[in-house]
């Protein structure tokens, strides 16, 4: 049970009021068309920044890998011939913090926002703390109110009004690799977290505040703060037993008016709900030749790319009361400052800012003190690189060294053990000793059983495994053979989560073909599959009738529950035909079904390489 809980929680009545929609627009030009009652003489017209992020997943150190790098241009390959992405460096919060101080210089009224899943999906350094590492950096970079996101239900509601309120959790020391308030007493959020669609069945009442209004010199700004009404369809069932999540149109459209009567006019939704990015087309200079590109994160929508139809953002953002003057989304992890017209035709604008602390949103507005609103006009928003050239924040440095050093006692927990090294390399046919035993490891885990359907095969991208497991290691002077928590979370740093989905037999023989076409011709990426599932991998793809489960050939027409990472499953390394999986299931961080299968497989032998044959 948490004890000293420092702060009340108002309890907010849901209000059931919906407005009907009426116009359905496209995305284009990232500012927004004047309203009617503009003070035209700018008398009365003041300037306010917001700046905006979401998801950033506790990232408290910078992240590596490709979880730290964003896409800023293209150039050719001279070897291959091929288009291929020049990338920076970004993320951290110790520079987040000190590129935000930056931005609010010159800048009277300023206000800081975020889009939800702040915590959930965690490195190791904020996940074994609850993540209360985590808001306290974001009580240090000044945060004033975020939305609630799908992965702040990781560990359940009441958890989330603990992380909001205050208090510590009498877990032990160390238990399940978690330990709260190892440094001094958590004491909660300064900042306002917002869940205006998430209701508890037993009260009937939201489980955090609908709202916030922040004032800042004059300028007086609503917030209404949501997750996607899907949540439960991606978060464990034991995470939101007992609530309901209500539909974001609805919702937000019935708060306009709550707001209205407590004089605020100017309205801006923080929901986290996002929206998906296309292709680039960037032209070779040299050649004049046009290739689909990997986006630059300023693609959409000022350099050109438009918000792919079908996004699930698009219908909300849509059909929000004409009175909301902006929208701040999340989820998906991409970049984008776009225009999604209201109801009534006008421009608003619609932002996310990628994830993982890698870029935040500078939107610059008017406000009219005389009219208390936005002028919609005004309203101009860039989203901005967190680039690792500026001094780290000395207090966000502090506050990471203080949980490196509490963090040890579970970074040099003893999983198990291996009897000789278990590497990376790659047989002729594609395939890895190390690779098998992550594979295996998803495919034992529990988390993404859904409805009864076990999945039963896990495929595993070889990029994601960053380094060997190497007996003869000892960070920190363990036996010869063993194997630390620290050591498993550094094959696998990316706290990518699993998720299982439905794939037909055709799915699975088009994604074994990705592997050596399309944009994996010139370097294939040959994925690491479960025990019980082999083929025949070929310069083309794999050998037809090859592929088997326990024995037996795939049937095409049939269906498979299968399991992979998130990354994976979003169509990552350009293996779309994850994409065309049906019924998706959201479970625990890869992480962790890594460690566990070694807790429970050990000692750990590497068995011969033989699930893919075959040479490409």
């Amino acid at each position: 049970m948490p004890r000293n809980i420092r702060k009340l929680r108002p309890a907010v009545a849901v209000a059931a009021v919906a407005l009907a929609a009426a116009a359905v627009a496209t995305p284009g030009a990232t500012s927004a068309s004047a309203q009617p009652g503009a003070d035209r003489s700018g008398k009365h017209l003041v300037d306010v920044q917001l700046l905006s992020f979401n998801d950033f997943h506790g990232n408290l150190e910078a992240p590596s890998g490709s979880s730290g790098r964003l896409v800023t241009g293209h150039h050719i390959d001279p070897a291959t011939g091929k288009p291929v992405d020049d990338t920076v460096n970004v993320g951290g919060v110790e520079y987040l913090a000190s590129h935000l101080d930056k931005a609010r210089k010159g800048h009277d009224r300023s206000l800081t926002v975020a889009a939800g899943d702040l915590i959930g999906a965690s490195p190791l350094l904020s996940a074994a703390f609850h993540d209360e590492p985590s808001i306290e950096a974001l009580n240090k970079l000044g945060l004033d109110v975020t939305a609630v996101g799908n992965h702040e239900f990781d560990e359940g509601y009441k958890e989330l009004q603990r992380i909001a309120d205050g208090g510590c959790i009498d877990d032990g020391d160390g238990k399940d690799n978690q330990n709260s308030c190892a440094a001094h007493d958590y004491e909660g959020a300064d900042f306002d977290i917002l869940a205006s669609n998430v209701i508890e069945d037993a009260s009937g009442e939201t489980i955090l505040p609908s709202y916030a209004i922040k004032e800042v010199d004059g300028a007086k700004i609503g917030f209404i703060g949501m997750t996607l009404e899907a949540t439960p369809d991606i978060v464990t069932a034991e995470g939101v037993k007992g609530l309901t999540f209500k539909d974001e149109v609805e919702t937000a459209n019935a708060l306009v008016p709550v707001l209205k009567k407590k004089g605020v006019k100017a309205i801006v939704t923080l929901i986290h709900e996002g929206a998906n990015l296309p292709k680039e087309k960037w032209t070779d200079p040299a050649t004049g030749k046009v290739y689909d590109v990997n986006a630059s994160y300023d693609y959409t929508c000022s350099g050109g790319g438009e918000l792919v139809a079908g996004s699930p953002i698009l219908p909300i953002a849509q059909n929000l009361h004409p009175e909301i003057d902006m929208v701040v989304t999340g989820h998906t992890h991409n970049p984008y400052v776009c225009d999604v017209p209201d109801p009534e035709g006008k421009s608003r604008m619609i932002t996310s800012a990628s994830s993982f602390g890698r870029l935040y949103t500078e939107t610059n507005l008017k406000y009219n003190l005389k009219s208390r609103d936005i002028v919609r006009s005004s309203v101009k928003g860039s989203n901005m690189l967190v680039t690792r050239d500026v001094t780290r924040a000395p207090d966000q440095t502090e506050l990471i060294n203080t949980y490196k050093e509490l963090v040890e006692p579970i970074a040099s927990r003893v999983l198990g053990s291996i009897t000789a090294d278990v590497k990376r390399d790659q047989s002729p046919a594609g395939e890895s000793a190390l690779g098998d035993l992550i594979a295996d490891a998803q495919l034992a885990d529990q988390s993404t059983v859904h409805n009864g359907q076990t999945p039963v095969i896990a495929f595993m991208n070889p990029g994601g495994i960053r380094a060997d497991l190497t007996a003869a290691n000892s960070p920190y002077g363990e036996p010869v053979g063993d194997v630390t928590y620290d050591e498993a979370f550094t094959v696998q740093p990316f706290n990518n989560y699993l998720v299982s989905l439905t794939m037909t037999g055709q799915d699975i023989y088009d994604l074994l073909t990705q592997q050596v076409t399309g944009a994996n011709a010139a370097t294939h990426k040959i994925l690491q599959v479960s025990e019980g599932f082999s083929y025949e991998i070929s310069p083309s793809g794999p050998v037809e009738g090859s592929v088997k489960l326990d024995g037996q050939p795939i049937d095409k027409a049939a269906s498979y529950r299968v399991v992979t990472n998130n990354f994976l499953q979003g169509g990552g390394d350009a293996f779309e035909a994850f994409t065309k999986g049906t019924d998706p299931y959201y479970g625990g961080l890869d992480v962790d079904a890594f460690a566990n299968y070694l807790e429970t497989s050990s000692p750990y032998t590497p068995a011969a390489l033989d699930r893919i044959t075959g040479t490409h």
